[in-house]
C-alpha cells in the first residue's frame, strides 16, 4: 500500500482538485473498495466469456442500500435486423437476498466492500447477524452468467434460514429473433430451508442463461464455472508477466491482461474478438481488432486470442478484389455480414499495420504466407490511393466524422508507413522482394511535407490540410519512430492544450476524450525517449483507471459511451509496456529490435514468459553506470546480455 501514496501525490501535481483514490490494491492480486456508507457511489464494470457478455451496475445509494443492475448479452442469439447492435440483450435488477429471510425478518442489505479480481465480489452486512458474500462471473463458454452466494451466520445463535427459489423464464417474440425465440431464465441452485449455526456458512447459486428456444436447458454447475474462470484468469497471469518498481502499473498491466482475453466469442464464423461495451460483439472492425488487439497476441500467448486474429484477417480477406474496392470497416453478425457507413476510414492501412505486426510476431511461415495476400493487397490499394503530393487520401478516420479529418489525413499516413516498415521486414523474412523499404523512405518524406507545421505554436503536425487546431493522433509519428518534429511534438501532447485530467483530449478546445488515441500517445512519449516526464503522465492515468472512480480497465470515450470499458482499449495499454517502454519491434520471425527507456527512479524492470516468436523467454533491463544492460533468456537456454547505450535500437536474435 506504500507504493500508492506517491501516485496519489502525482495526482495533486497535476490536477490540484484531485481525489483520494477510491480503491486500494489487494494481497490476492486484487483490488478491493472498502465501503463509506456515507459516501454514494456507483460504477460498472464488463466480463466476457465466450457466449456472454455480462455488464455489472454495483455500488451504495443515498439510502446505503446495494445498487444491483445486471445488462447480459448474447451475442449468438441474434435479432432482427441482423446488424452491428443485433445481440439479444436484457437487463436483470432482481436481488434474491431482499427476499431471504433470517430468523424471520427479510435481510436488508448494506454493502461493506467490493473486490474485484477476474470476477466481482460483494461483501454485506445485514440487519441480521447475515453476513452476505456474493461473486459474479461470467461461464468461460456457456451462455451463462453466474452468482454464487455465501451466508455467514456472525451471531451467538443459531438462526433459521428461508431462501426461496427463482424461476423466471422470458420468451422473446420469435419474429424479432434471426433463430426464432429464445429463451432466458434465472434459475437457483440450493436453495430451501435450513438451519445455520453460528460461526457456520451456507452457500447457494443463481444462474441467468440463454438459449434458442428449441434447445433444452441445461444444468449448471456454479463451483465448476467458477473454477474454469479462475483458471482463465490465473492463466493469464502466468504469462507475460510485469515487473517494475510501480505495483500500480504492474496491476494495471496484469487487469488489461484479462479484460483485452476475455472478449472474444465463438461465433458460427470462428473465434472473434469483440469491443464489447453493450454494443459491439460477434463481428470485427480494422481498427479494434486488426490494428490494436491483434499484433499484441502473440506476445501473450492465448491460444484463443491467437486464433481471434488469424480469423480477423482471414475474415478481412475475404473482401479482397481486383477492381481494389476497399474493404470494409467491420464484419458483423458472426460473419455474415459487413459495415462501410464512414466509406474508407483508412481501414486498408490499419490492416495491413496490423496484419503484418502480427505475422512477423506470430511467427509461423504457414500463416505469415495466408496473410501475405492481404498485406500486398492492403498496400497496393493505399498506393493507389496516393495523392500527387504523395500522400495517401481516405474518406475519414477510425473516428468516422465524430472531428474533421479532410481528405488526407495524418493517421491513415502514419499506419501506411508503419505497414511499410513491417511488411519489409516480412518480405524479407519470407523471401519475397521488398519494394516497400522504399516506399516507406518516400512516405516519411512525404509526411513532412504535407503535414509538418505550427499548430498553436508547436513545431508539430497539422492533422489535415486546413487544421489550425492541435489533435491528438499527433502522436503516432511518434509511435512510428518518425522523430522529424519530436520535441515539439511531446510538447504539444503534453500541453494544456490536449493534456487533461482524463488523458489526451481528441481536439484542443473539446472535452472529449478516447483512451485508444491516449494510449497510443503514452506508447510514443515511451518510444520516443521521453520517458521520465511521460512516466508521471502515465502513473496518474494508471492509478485513476485502476483506482479510482471508474475502474479497473481502460475505457473507450467519454462523452460517448459512458465510458465503456471496450477490450482492444486494454490491449492498447499492454502495448503501451511492450512496445514503448521496452520498445520491441519485430523485426523477423526469430528477430526484434528493442530499445528499452528505463525510467531514472527504477533500478531495474522485466518481461517474463514472453510467447512471441514462438518461444517463452523473459527481458530483464538494469543499470549498467550511464547504460543499460539487457538480458534475454529464453527457456532452456542460457541468458545472452547486452550493453545498450540508449542510441539506436539493439538488434536481439532469440
Amino acid at each position: 500500500m506504500k507504493r500508492i501514496i506517491p501516485f496519489i501525490l502525482i495526482a495533486c501535481c497535476l490536477h490540484s482538485s484531485a481525489q483520494p483514490l477510491r480503491w486500494r490494491m489487494s494481497p490476492d492480486g486484487g483490488i478491493s473498495w472498502k465501503v463509506n456508507i456515507n459516501d454514494p457511489h456507483t460504477d460498472h464494470i464488463e466480463m466476457s466469456g465466450r457466449r456472454l457478455s455480462a455488464i455489472i451496475t454495483y455500488g451504495i445509494d443515498s439510502l446505503r442500500h446495494l445498487v444491483w443492475q445486471r445488462q447480459l448479452v448474447f451475442p449468438m442469439l441474434r435479432t432482427i435486423p441482423n446488424n452491428t447492435h443485433a445481440s439479444l440483450h436484457n437487463n436483470f435488477n432482481e436481488n434474491i437476498v431482499d427476499s431471504i429471510t433470517a430468523g424471520g425478518q427479510l435481510l436488508k442489505e448494506t454493502p461493506v466492500e467490493f473486490q474485484i479480481n477476474g470476477y466481482l465480489q460483494v461483501i454485506s452486512s445485514t440487519n441480521t447477524p447475515i453476513r452476505v458474500k456474493r461473486q459474479i462471473y461470467p461461464s468461460t463458454n456457456k451462455a451463462a452468467c453466474l452468482e454464487k452466494y455465501m451466508l455467514i451466520n456472525t451471531g451467538a445463535q443459531p438462526l433459521s434460514l428461508h431462501i426461496p427459489s427463482q424461476n423466471i423464464q422470458i420468451h422473446t417474440d420469435s419474429a424479432k429473433g434471426v433463430y426464432g425465440s429464445y429463451t432466458l431464465s434465472i434459475q437457483s441452485y440450493e436453495h430451501g430451508d435450513l438451519i445455520l449455526p453460528p460461526g457456520s456458512s451456507y452457500s447457494f447459486y443463481i444462474g441467468i442463461t440463454g438459449r434458442r428456444s428449441t434447445e433444452e436447458p441445461y444444468y449448471l454447475s456454479a463451483e465448476y464455472e467458477w473454477e474454469k474462470r479462475i483458471q482463465f484468469v490465473d492463466g493469464l497471469k502466468d504469462k507475460l508477466i510485469l515487473h517494475t518498481p510501480n505495483d500500480t502499473i504492474n496491476r494495471m498491466f496484469a487487469f488489461a491482461k484479462v479484460r483485452a482475453a476475455e472478449s472474444i466469442f465463438d461465433t458460427r464464423g470462428g473465434l472473434m474478438h469483440g469491443p464489447g461495451g453493450g454494443s459491439y460483439y460477434a463481428a470485427i472492425w480494422a481498427n479494434d481488432q486488426a490494428e490494436y488487439v491483434g499484433p499484441f497476441f502473440p506476445f501473450l500467448g492465448n491460444i484463443e486470442a491467437n486464433e481471434s486474429a488469424r480469423n480477423c484477417y482471414r475474415l478481412f480477406a475475404a473482401y479482397m478484389n481486383p477492381e481494389y474496392n476497399p474493404i470494409p470497416s467491420s464484419i458483423i453478425a458472426e460473419g455474415a455480414g459487413n459495415w462501410h457507413g464512414a466509406g474508407d476510414r483508412g481501414d486498408q492501412a490499419m490492416i495491413a499495420y496490423g496484419a503484418s505486426r502480427f505475422a512477423l510476431a506470430y511467427a509461423d511461415t504457414a500463416e505469415a504466407r495466408k496473410l501475405w495476400p492481404l498485406i500486398t493487397w492492403c498496400l497496393e490499394y493505399l498506393q493507389r490511393k496516393q495523392t500527387p503530393e504523395g500522400v495517401i487520401a481516405s474518406n475519414s478516420d477510425e473516428l468516422e466524422g465524430r472531428f474533421p479529418a479532410g481528405k488526407v489525413n495524418l493517421s491513415t499516413n502514419v499506419l501506411t508507413y508503419g505497414a511499410l516498415i513491417s511488411a519489409a521486414h516480412l518480405a524479407k523474412t519470407l523471401g519475397e522482394p521488398d519494394s516497400y523499404t522504399q516506399r516507406g523512405v518516400h512516405l516519411k518524406t512525404s509526411i513532412e511535407k504535407y503535414f509538418g507545421a505550427t499548430i498553436q505554436g508547436f513545431k508539430t503536425y497539422r492533422y489535415y490540410e486546413g487544421n489550425t487546431t492541435l489533435r491528438s493522433w499527433i502522436c503516432l509519428p511518434l509511435v512510428m519512430g518518425i522523430s522529424d518534429r519530436k520535441e515539439e511534438t511531446i510538447k504539444a501532447l503534453l500541453s494544456k492544450y490536449l493534456w487533461s485530467k482524463n488523458g489526451i483530449l481528441t481536439e484542443s478546445g473539446s472535452q472529449t476524450f478516447w483512451d485508444r488515441s491516449t494510449l497510443y500517445a503514452f506508447r510514443g512519449l515511451f518510444y520516443a525517449g521521453a520517458t521520465d516526464t511521460s512516466l508521471k503522465y502515465f502513473s496518474w492515468y494508471s492509478a485513476m483507471r485502476l483506482l479510482g472512480e471508474h475502474v479497473p480497465y481502460a475505457v473507450e470515450a467519454w462523452p460517448e459511451g459512458d465510458q465503456r470499458h471496450l477490450s482492444a482499449e486494454s490491449g492498447l495499454y499492454c502495448r503501451t509496456i511492450t512496445e514503448g517502454l521496452f520498445g520491441i519491434e519485430p523485426a523477423g520471425f526469430n528477430t526484434f529490435t528493442i530499445r528499452p527507456r528505463l525510467p531514472k527512479g527504477w533500478n531495474h524492470m522485466s518481461l517474463q514468459h514472453i510467447r512471441a516468436f514462438q518461444k517463452d523467454f523473459d527481458i530483464s533491463v538494469s543499470r549498467a553506470g550511464q547504460k543499460e544492460k539487457i538480458v534475454v533468456t529464453v527457456a532452456g537456454r542460457p541468458a545472452k546480455e547486452y550493453i545498450w547505450d540508449g542510441g539506436k535500437p539493439l538488434n536481439i536474435t532469440l
